[in-house]
């Protein structure tokens, strides 16, 4: 990535990106997707609107996804970076390695490699874009016609990302800006001051550097012309050069060097812009002549590249950025017109080509996918195979071919969507089942039995309706048996709360008359019942705990046998022992359960 990348070929892999999102992420259309190059490393920025959420993990891994099917011949690093929009920084960040995959490589090697590696190349470093034919160059060949004309300015609006965490080289006070430039005049120092410069306590090398650190940038942030620059280059070199006689004993060597790295500085900023400039010159210079040369457009292309890319790296707090901005204006123009001839050089069977590459990558994954993730990845392949053919033109040699094989490729993405569609209902069942039955857990230990019964019922119902082509269908069969005993245990609880609630009722009314007859408490162990003192009073000697069963020696039935039944069929009905207590708490009947 030393030489420039083709705005084309960034903005196609930023679209290509942004379909991986919208078929893989459920908020993927809102996502805005832009590449740059910068410091040799491709950077990815990701934007999305404020408010919304994002799970930062599957975007990143939706991008490496996309950036690992991209055949490569050797390592590479990409840094993304995921941001809201009206932010300046991002808030997450990921460093993604690219590695060789032989297989697909292989598949790209179809074609003239060395033909038309350059101008349909992964924006990567000059070599490798010397390199296959990649099913990046391809994907982005397909988009990037309807877009040739539009300038691209990757991340202008954006901080330099590859800075965030760099201090500046050198701060300057605002008060030193405002100070008047000063005429330097560099003259010869006396022979003894050559002999033992700055050890006593005149030092015109530091003097001059000193005023040259501030000058020097009202100088840059003036210069209209290369040849403005050079003259500060010169300035800046002799200044820099005069404080390396300085001695290390010298008490001001210290500041010296100081300032040698400032200065340095100074010259790096220069020194990048000056060679851009050169290789826009060179690039112009051969631009007057019109060639319809293959070879010769690639290498306007690589000058034209070479004159960007150190002008883009320019931060817009640069004292040389204005200066280089109308120059990178019309060095990306240039970029684009050259770009655009190399398009029209290309052949359409070139794009038929790697359409077939990547309808077998596509088959291949197909045959061996085993999850919703990798089904998602084989539908989003299969449509960039079909987007390819779909847009050769009739006027191409590559159309009726392209048409036959859209035929073959059609039925392939309606099956890898239908797949993907299964999958993720069957996975979203699954999930659901096991939130629903955690639900009727809770419920169940605040003794809600109707809303966990019902909640059962909800996630066995779930369960059972995921279908046996999904993978998740074994998944789903295991949680049937027990979230069917749960059910069960859920009703028979309804059903004994229900038969409580009528036995409360049955004991109230039993309890009730005239007077207070009896209290009870009715728990799972059983029901205890106590008569009231007004009841013993009424009945008077008939309820004695010495002949609790047969209280009164006449036949008649006595009030207290009604009651002793009333109570005994309720204990039967509820099949529950019952205990009953006179108001002294002397147990007078008791009826075990099932007694």
């Amino acid at each position: 990535m030393k030489v420039a990348v083709q705005q084309e070929d960034l903005q196609l892999l930023a679209r290509t990106l942004q379909e991986q999102l919208l078929a893989q992420v459920p908020s993927g259309k809102v996502f805005q997707i832009r590449c740059a190059v910068n410091k040799d490393e491709l950077m990815i920025l990701i934007q999305h609107p404020v408010g919304l959420t994002v799970n930062a993990e599957q975007v990143f891994a939706v991008l490496e996804d996309a950036l690992q099917s991209l055949p490569t011949y050797r390592e590479q690093r990409v840094q993304c970076f995921l941001r809201v929009t009206s932010e300046k920084l991002p808030y997450a960040k990921r460093i993604i390695t690219i590695k060789q995959r032989e297989e697909e490589l292989k598949i790209w090697e179809v074609g003239n490699t060395e033909k038309f590696a350059d101008s349909a190349s992964f924006p990567t470093s000059n070599s490798f874009s010397e390199a296959t034919n990649t099913h990046s160059a391809f994907i982005e060949e397909t988009l990037e016609d309807s877009e040739a004309e539009i300038p691209y300015d990757p991340l202008a609006d954006a901080p330099d990302l590859t800075k965030i965490r760099r201090k500046p080289f050198l701060v300057v006070s605002p008060l030193l800006l405002g100070v008047s430039l000063l005429v330097i005049v560099v003259s010869g120092v006396s022979g003894y001051l050559l002999t033992l410069p700055c050890v006593r306590s005149e030092c015109k090398e530091l003097e001059t550097a000193t005023h040259l650190k501030t000058e020097s940038r009202q100088l840059m942030y003036r210069a209209k012309s290369e040849n403005e620059l050079t003259r500060v280059k010169q300035q800046l070199e002799a200044a820099s050069a005069a404080l390396n006689v300085i001695p290390q004993w010298s008490p001001r060597h210290q500041q010296a060097e100081e300032l040698k790295t400032i200065l340095a500085a100074q010259l790096d900023k220069i020194n990048q812009v000056v060679t851009a400039l050169q290789a826009g010159a060179a690039a112009e210079q051969k631009t007057q002549t019109a060639t319809n040369s293959l070879e010769e457009l690639q290498a306007r292309q690589h000058l034209w590249r070479q004159a960007i890319v150190p002008l883009e790296t320019v931060n817009p707090n640069s004292e040389l950025y204005n200066f280089i901005q109308p120059k990178l204006l019309r060095y990306r123009l240039n970029l684009q017109t050259v770009n655009k001839d190399l398009l029209a050089q290309e052949q359409w069977l070139k794009k038929l080509t790697a359409a077939k590459g990547v309808a077998s990558v596509a088959m291949k994954w197909q045959s061996s996918a085993k999850s919703l993730r990798e089904w998602q990845k084989v539908q989003s392949t299969w449509q960039v195979a079909v987007n390819a053919l779909n847009i050769i033109p009739q006027t191409s040699p590559a159309y009726p071919q392209a048409q036959k094989l859209l035929i073959e490729y059609r039925p392939q993405l309606a099956k890898a969507r239908d797949r993907a569609t299964l999958e993720e209902l069957a996975a979203k069942s699954y999930f659901q089942a096991i939130n629903i039955a955690k639900q009727a857990k809770a419920y169940e230990k605040l003794n809600q039995w109707q809303a966990a019964a019902a909640y059962w019922e909800q996630a066995l119902q779930t369960a059972k309706n995921i279908s046996q082509d999904s993978l998740y269908y074994t998944q789903a069969q295991s949680l049937i048996a027990p979230y069917s005993e749960g059910l069960k245990q859920a009703q028979a609880k309804v059903q004994q709360m229900n038969t409580w609630q009528q036995t409360r009722l049955d004991l109230n009314k039993t309890c009730t008359g005239e007077i207070r007859i009896c209290t009870f408490t009715l728990n799972y162990t059983g029901i205890i019942v106590r008569t009231t003192p007004e009841y013993e009073q009424a009945i008077q000697g008939e309820l004695s705990p010495a002949n609790p069963e047969n209280p009164n020696p006449t036949n008649e039935t006595s009030h207290w046998q009604a009651l002793q039944e009333a109570l005994t069929v309720i204990s039967e009905n509820a099949n529950l022992p019952i205990v009953i207590y006179n108001s002294q708490g002397q147990e007078i009947y008791v009826r075990t359960s099932g007694g």
